[in-house]
């Protein structure tokens, strides 16, 4: 996905700081609307950028169209005491956030207010990239549903799979981030692309019904 045009990168670097920062944001509100302090203790619950970027995490939004940001600090057992779902209100907040913000960008496209023929111009450039930032929105909410440690999706899983999938989710943990590395790096060298199998239908599919 590597793309040097300007403009691309430009537009990425944009979507990055915004998606990446409501994302983690997300984590940060919830929990403290739970009642957890551990965030706010730690300074993320804040829209400030600088907060929330991990730059590994950043520099790989931009050039390869996926990245991460720094992991808000939870207590689970300051949110147990509120719910056992609290936990996963709390991971589940992040996509739900990139939904969010993909469903906004969404809004003048789905109205028809920006005509894709200009392509030269500022309405042409500006519907590439709402365009963008929706699919990159729709990329992050998917990728992080995954039931895989450390995404958000291996705690909304865990909450529920009946108990028998969620021991085997708790056996397998320590390893997801190793599985992570395989899946994303290790079998596409090989011409196993499992997650643009699995996630780009669905996501086209969000995208053209959010967009019309």
């Amino acid at each position: 996905m590597l793309n040097l045009d300007p403009l691309t990168l430009l537009s990425r670097l944009i979507t990055l700081v915004i998606a990446l920062t409501f994302h983690e944001f997300a984590h940060a509100k919830t929990a403290d609307a739970l009642g957890d302090p551990t965030p706010r203790m730690h300074g993320r619950l804040t829209l400030n950028p600088l907060a929330h970027l991990d730059p590994l995490g950043s520099l790989m939004m931009v050039f390869a169209g996926f990245g991460w940001a720094r992991p808000v600090p939870v207590n689970p057992y300051a949110l147990g005491k509120r719910s056992p779902a609290a936990y996963m209100l709390v991971s589940l907040a992040g996509p739900l956030s990139n939904f969010l913000l993909a469903a906004l960008a969404a809004i003048p496209l789905r109205l028809g207010l920006l005509n894709p023929l200009f392509g030269s111009g500022f309405e042409g450039t500006l519907y590439s990239f709402l365009s963008q930032f929706i699919f990159l929105n729709l990329i992050l909410a998917f990728f992080n549903l995954i039931p895989l440690a450390p995404l958000d999706g291996d705690k909304v899983a865990e909450y529920f799979f009946p108990p028998s999938w969620a021991q085997t989710l708790e056996r397998i943990r320590p390893y997801g981030p190793l599985i992570l590395l395989v899946l994303l790096f290790g079998l596409p060298m090989l011409g196993i692309d499992v997650f643009g199998t699995l996630l780009i239908p669905p996501i086209r599919t969000v995208y053209f019904l959010l967009t019309g």
